[in-house]
């Protein structure tokens, strides 16, 4: 196959340290750093992140593309 693979991030060590923490969108739960088991959305062309609970329990909606308004 002939894909291109991307080049992997690198993080500025300075902005990560120095950056508000993750809040939920939905719930408003915060989290310490970068959570893995986080969810990422763009919606508008704005990032929005959900907890792992939210994500769970509206995983179809995020499947599905639904804007979280939806949910």
């Amino acid at each position: 196959m002939d894909q291109k693979t991307h080049k992997p991030v690198q993080l500025d060590p300075e902005a990560t340290e120095n950056a508000a923490p993750l809040t939920c969108a939905r719930c408003g739960t915060t989290a310490d750093g970068t959570p893995p088991t986080w969810t990422c959305s763009v919606e508008n062309g704005a990032r929005r992140y959900f907890c792992d609970a939210c994500s769970r329990a509206n995983i179809r909606s995020i499947e599905g593309r639904l804007d979280s308004s939806w949910w």
